[in-house]
């Protein structure tokens, strides 16, 4: 196998795509959740738990052994968290739905 091989890339781009997606979508989830729990811990270190171990373990196989896979994975997983900030901003055609924390702060 040709350590360059651009499927072998692509695909370990789309997969760090998809781990970054689980990852920064589950972040984001979780803090949503969290804040209204009376049991915040639970959430955030179970959550933090179960996001790192998908996560390496889908780093550990999508590598396998290529540390250009490797990179590539990372890229793809860097870039995800981009594409879920985009997703998850807050609204500004409702204004009425977002919080006043940030206007509080001195």
């Amino acid at each position: 196998m040709i350590v360059s091989d651009p499927l072998s890339m692509i695909m370990a781009g789309a997969a760090g795509a998809a781990l970054g997606g689980v990852f920064f979508g589950g972040l984001w989830w979780t803090v949503r959740k969290g804040v209204l729990s009376p049991h915040p811990v639970l959430w955030f270190l179970g959550s933090l738990l179960v996001r790192m171990s998908i996560v390496l373990v889908g780093f550990y196989f999508v590598g396998g052994g290529q540390w250009e896979r490797l990179l590539v994975c990372l890229l793809g997983f860097g870039m995800a968290r981009f594409v879920v900030m985009w997703l998850t901003r807050p609204s500004h055609e409702n204004p009425g739905t977002t919080t006043k924390e940030a206007s509080h702060a001195p």
